[in-house]
């Protein structure tokens, strides 16, 4: 509002001040105040205590109508948050996490050698370098026992740690993201009741530029695809049931599915076999050469739970992950692994042209076979059920590469020993007793008689191996 303050104005505008002015002056004394000029009442002082809200209640009501629809929100919706995750305090989801930690072989990585469960220090060889598998009981400041259950189905399906720092896929979260939530947080409360452990883990061992962990948003970028998994209404329920365990909780195709240069997995040749920590992990596709499209269902489950069958028996890393995982999977789990792998087109190249039995190499094999090998194996190479595994028509013997069999033959074997399959026989070594081009003979040798047919092995193939077994920790 605008005010006159001339003398002059005040006498030529007087009463005829237009609307929107007033006229500034003397009031007369015996005046009434109108309604209009009576002076607003002051504010009294604030008295010490008294809130500024408090001095105007309009305000104050407002304010707290608003804080108490704010808290109902937040506190129906972590109510909704408690009803969709189950009881972590409950004993059936804690053995329903226990039994989810064994189908994800959790102790595989987190238990180092001579260690205490899940405490870390694992060592994982990678193409890249060594990777230390961290803390994961709920020790506070070492492990994950101050992380919020947000933060672990984080790190577990989209391998971002607690810190928002990107975790490096020698963690499957590629495999884990097709967990469902409700697995995970039953693995939590697992791994809650487990022994806190004071153990510092310095996880990132790799040497530079790969130790640059944001290097992993542009990998996932172009590598990982989240995502729960998803029923195929077209398949049974058993079917993806198996599905779901051999694409997310038992991560198959981490170590059986090729990697590119990158560590990405070729999906278009998934589960064709690929070399891991100087094994070969390999072909599980239907191929009935190199991958086990002669297997019954029957003959897979016994695999999986006993660690041997009529064609083969687990050793090195597959021994592991029958001894730690699949040998106390439920039968229902074994068949619907079985039934899911079983359903797998073949995939793996055409036979190839076996070694002549004229050559030169193959004579030399075949003679140090019958003196150093056939004892268990057999002169035919059927092998003894149970302890001694077959090599004719052995689809592991007939891989693209003999890794596995020019490691076995150098440093020798334990087979794996289990409640279904106590006796653990074993393999001696032969690298004190053969050169590189014996052993080079021997294994092309096995690898190209009776009907089988495979690539032959050069005794430079050798050397690397037995180079590479001298220099592990």
């Amino acid at each position: 509002m605008q005010s006159v303050t001339s003398p002059r104005l005040r006498e030529e505008v007087g009463s005829r001040a237009p609307r929107g002015f007033r006229v500034r002056g003397k009031r007369d004394p015996a005046a009434a105040p109108s309604a209009r000029t009576r002076p607003s009442p002051r504010p009294s002082p604030r008295k010490r205590g008294e809130g500024v809200l408090s001095r105007y209640p309009a305000v104050e009501r407002c304010a707290i109508r608003t804080l108490l629809l704010a808290g109902a929100l937040l506190l129906f919706g972590n109510v909704g948050a408690l009803a969709r995750d189950p009881d972590k305090q409950s004993f059936q989801v804690i053995e329903h996490g226990r039994y989810m930690a064994i189908a994800g072989d959790c102790t595989a990585c987190h238990t180092a050698k001579g260690g205490q469960p899940f405490a870390g220090g694992g060592a994982l060889e990678t193409p890249f370098g060594t990777l230390l598998a961290p803390n994961i009981t709920p020790d506070l400041p070492t492990g994950i026992g101050s992380w919020t259950d947000d933060q672990f189905v984080n790190a577990v399906q989209n391998g971002v740690g607690r810190r928002s720092d990107h975790l490096y896929p020698a963690m499957p979260y590629p495999y884990y993201t097709r967990m469902t939530r409700e697995d995970i947080i039953a693995i939590r409360a697992y791994l809650d009741t487990v022994e806190p452990v004071q153990n510092k883990v310095i996880a990132n061992q790799l040497p530079f530029p790969f130790n640059q962990r944001e290097a992993m948003v542009g990998w996932n970028l172009l590598y990982f695809k989240p995502g729960v998994f998803k029923s195929d209404p077209g398949k049974s329920a058993e079917w993806n049931r198996g599905a779901y365990l051999v694409e997310g909780a038992e991560h198959c195709g981490l170590c059986h599915t090729p990697k590119n240069a990158m560590g990405g997995d070729e999906n278009d040749r998934a589960m064709q076999g690929s070399v891991l920590q100087n094994w070969y992990a390999p072909n599980l596709t239907g191929d009935r050469r190199v991958g086990i499209g002669d297997w019954t269902t029957q003959d897979i489950v016994l695999y999986l739970k006993t660690g041997r069958n009529r064609y083969d028996i687990a050793s090195g890393p597959m021994a592991e992950a029958v001894t730690n995982s699949t040998s106390h999977l439920t039968d229902a789990d074994l068949r619907a692994m079985a039934i899911y792998l079983k359903d797998q087109s073949a995939g793996g190249g055409g036979m190839p042209q076996p070694v002549s039995m004229q050559d030169p190499t193959m004579q030399r094999g075949q003679a140090i076979y019958y003196d150093r090998c056939a004892a268990c194996h057999t002169v035919g190479g059927e092998g003894i059920v149970g302890l001694f595994p077959r090599l004719s028509g052995a689809p592991l013997v007939q891989q693209s590469q003999a890794t596995s069999l020019i490691r076995v033959v150098l440093e020798g074997s334990r087979a794996v020993a289990t409640n279904g399959a106590p006796t653990g026989p074993a393999m001696p070594s032969f690298a004190w007793q053969l050169s590189d081009p014996d052993v080079a003979a021997v294994v092309t040798y096995i690898r190209n008689s009776w009907g089988n047919a495979a690539p032959p092995v050069a005794a430079s193939d050798v050397a690397n191996m037995r180079k590479a077994l001298l220099e592990q920790p």
